[in-house]
């Protein structure tokens, strides 16, 4: 009986696999989409800042909203390519458990940062989550993985933090005259 049980087991662990890939590959391309829509959306934003900075003040409300856009959808395309990066990395299904937790709360954080600005992209990125988490569960249980969230959450709060240093940066550096604090 045991032996059946193994096989069994042996059976769905194949056929869980199986699944994965195709979800995989369809997030991959999902978040290529997401990103290509946000860098567009970052190559107006600039292109109307400059404008709006020749017929405003420099601490107008609109102009620093409109930066502040800028800076919004600046951060969204970093940590997309963090996320890129580490999805890409991946070559093993025992890898994903290791990796994909933290990736998902960084994906709805940018999400909830778009709901107003680009809605549907912020739907996307909900589907992305979605997809992520079920690869991530689906993983762990055929790898037989646990998680540990706190540690997850701590590194998403770690690399959200490290990424928006960096950004803040650049939006300062690109718009010198404005304070933003």
């Amino acid at each position: 009986m045991n032996g059946q049980y193994s096989l069994s087991m042996e059976s769905v662990t194949i056929s869980q696999t199986r699944t994965i890939i195709p979800r995989l590959y369809y997030s991959n391309n999902l978040l290529d989409k997401i990103i290509d829509v946000l860098k567009n959306k970052k190559s107006k934003l600039k292109k109307s800042n400059r404008i709006l900075l020749t017929q405003y003040e420099d601490q107008d409300p609109t102009c620093i909203h409109a930066i502040d856009l800028e800076r919004t959808v600046s951060f969204s395309i970093e940590i997309l390519y963090y996320i890129q990066k580490r999805i890409s990395a991946v070559s093993r299904i025992d890898e994903i458990p290791k990796t994909f937790p933290s990736l998902v709360p960084m994906i709805r954080t940018i999400s909830a940062q778009l709901v107003d600005i680009l809605p549907d992209t912020s739907q996307h990125l909900s589907e992305l989550s979605v997809h992520l988490g079920s690869i991530t569960l689906d993983s762990a249980t055929i790898t037989m993985a646990q998680f540990d969230f706190s540690q997850s959450n701590i590194e998403s709060s770690l690399m959200l933090d490290e990424v928006k240093l960096m950004v803040d940066s650049k939006i300062n550096k690109q718009y010198p005259h404005f304070d933003f604090f």
